[in-house]
């Protein structure tokens, strides 16, 4: 498995953000047990020495960071930067490097130590070793329970890929920061975890790798990855690069799509993981999608203007049948070309009728008609407001699409934006700007239908993009996502960014 990562993530507390609203904390009720609620030894550390007057106790969190640390329950609703304590995550709990003075142990926060110079003294490394300890067996609170951990048949989560970590996050959707980190990969170098997708019976995740030969399995209860499998390849001219996964509506199967020249989509069993079939002979297939009793798959090829259909019975794929976006000859290619739509992401609305398809060379959105193959509607995305569509979710309780459109071309410091239509009117609603939004490159897209709110993934590598409030152990630069209701008026819930590791890039929610 992975190699444990040396370096520990940072989060400044102190400084309040200009600008950012105060976000919304549960009304505080003066806990009966001392210490706030943590371990004896912990809670004389943290009571005293960061949870003071004028810092991160009730009556200033406001003006430190939004972060409160007088109460054990009330530090896992972080602060404007998201989560400063993970349980288990010594690597990824931010708060260990500003409360570290000793470089020998581990990373030194060269701005804003905690407590600040002129609140006194710095912790000694003993008070360090017990926090950080305390984070390794879980943060639990002086009974022994764990943060997150009640209710892990029924919580409702959103997982994030984290592609220059090799990790998946996992947000706790009440409280909305993270909750988890889950390490993924087999090998020791980073091997980029591209798409997490949830399984429909919502009791598995499944995540496949661009730099990487294996799909994992998670479980969605304990947060553990339990299985994993070597994907198959037929292709034996190049590595795989193993990019969009799809899970079938019965929960019963996995397709995954090997992004190449000569590619193909292969087939698993998800419950015991076994390989079943390929579908070849599709050059760079990356999206992929099927109807709701798996009779028929459709497969998007990245460059040109096609986007493949076939029976799931198929056994001759010289009969895939191609469709044409732009109503020219069907063609692929190994690159972009001018003048092509290069089909992204594909998506089934929840009835079946349409097929939603993103170009990202062209700028559009199209919808096409299930049976037919006819294009319905095209929607252009602008450039003065996004570009480049990329994901899309779909809303199963209001008849709402959400696209990412990444705008790489920007170069102000917040870029990007989010389309969103009416896939039942074919209408647009509503574009989600980069300033209205703070995004910077957004890319993965989850929808929380259970709580009506839209979690917007950006991936924020560009060096125009906004500077992280804190580094990551990962190496480049942290992401970030927001968080916006999805319904109309479609306007964020806060002003967090809510900071991640490197790259962030695919997002899923459980209980759609």
């Amino acid at each position: 498995m992975k190699k444990s990562i040396a370096i520990v993530s940072i989060l400044s507390f102190a400084a309040a953000i200009t600008g950012f609203y105060a976000c919304k904390h549960e009304p505080y009720k003066q806990p009966v047990e001392v210490y706030g609620g943590f371990p004896d030894e912990v809670g004389k550390i943290i009571t005293t020495r960061c949870a003071t007057s004028g810092c991160h106790n009730a009556a200033s969190y406001t003006a430190a960071g939004n972060l409160r640390m007088d109460s054990w329950d009330q530090l896992f609703y972080g602060g404007n930067h998201g989560a400063a304590v993970v349980p288990y995550s010594v690597p990824f709990s931010p708060i260990l490097f500003y409360i570290n003075t000793d470089s020998s142990v581990g990373p030194v926060s060269k701005d804003n130590r905690m407590p600040p110079v002129d609140a006194g003294t710095a912790l000694t490394s003993a008070e360090y070793n017990t926090i950080r300890d305390w984070i390794a067996n879980g943060a639990p609170d002086r009974n022994g329970n764990i943060a997150f951990a009640d209710k892990a048949d029924s919580r409702q989560k959103i997982y994030v890929t984290q592609q220059g970590c090799d990790q998946i996050a996992v947000i706790d959707a009440e409280r909305k920061v993270i909750m988890r980190y889950i390490a993924v990969g087999a090998a020791d170098g980073i091997e980029s975890p591209h798409v997490v997708r949830v399984a429909p019976d919502n009791q598995s995740a499944y995540v496949c790798f661009t730099g990487g030969l294996f799909m994992q399995k998670i479980n969605t209860n304990t947060d553990k990855m339990t299985e994993q499998v070597k994907l198959a390849s037929i292709n034996t001219t190049g590595s795989p690069s193993w990019n969009i996964l799809y899970v079938t509506p019965d929960s019963k199967k996995v397709l995954a799509c090997n992004y190449l020249s000569a590619g193909n989509v292969v087939q698993y069993d998800a419950g015991t993981f076994s390989f079943q079939k390929f579908f070849d002979r599709m050059k760079f297939p990356h999206g992929v999608t099927s109807t709701a009793n798996f009779d028929t798959i459709y497969v998007s090829s990245q460059w040109g203007n096609t986007i493949y259909k076939m029976p799931a019975n198929l056994t001759d794929f010289t009969l895939i049948q191609k469709i044409s976006l732009n109503g020219q000859a069907p063609v692929q290619y190994d690159s972009r070309q001018s003048g092509q739509p290069d089909p992204h992401e594909i998506m089934i609305t929840p009835d079946g009728s349409k097929i939603i398809v993103t170009c990202q060379s062209s700028n559009e959105v199209k919808i096409l008609d299930a049976k037919t193959n006819q294009v319905l509607k095209t929607f252009t995305v602008s450039d003065g407001v996004g570009v480049m569509p990329q994901e899309i979710a779909l809303s199963y309780k209001n008849p709402y699409a959400y696209i990412s459109c990444s705008d790489t071309s920007n170069t102000q410091q917040y870029a990007g934006s989010v389309f969103i239509f009416n896939y039942q009117t074919m209408q647009p609603v509503q574009t989600i700007t980069a300033n209205q939004g703070s995004f910077n490159q957004p890319h993965g897209i989850a929808v929380d239908d259970k709580n009506d709110v839209l979690y917007v993934i950006n991936i924020n590598s560009s060096t125009s993009g906004p500077p992280p409030h804190h580094v990551t152990s990962c190496g480049g630069k942290n992401g970030y996502y927001n968080i916006f209701r999805s319904t109309p008026p479609f306007t964020p819930i806060n002003l967090r960014k809510y900071e991640m590791l490197t790259a962030p890039y695919s997002a899923d929610v459980r209980f759609k």
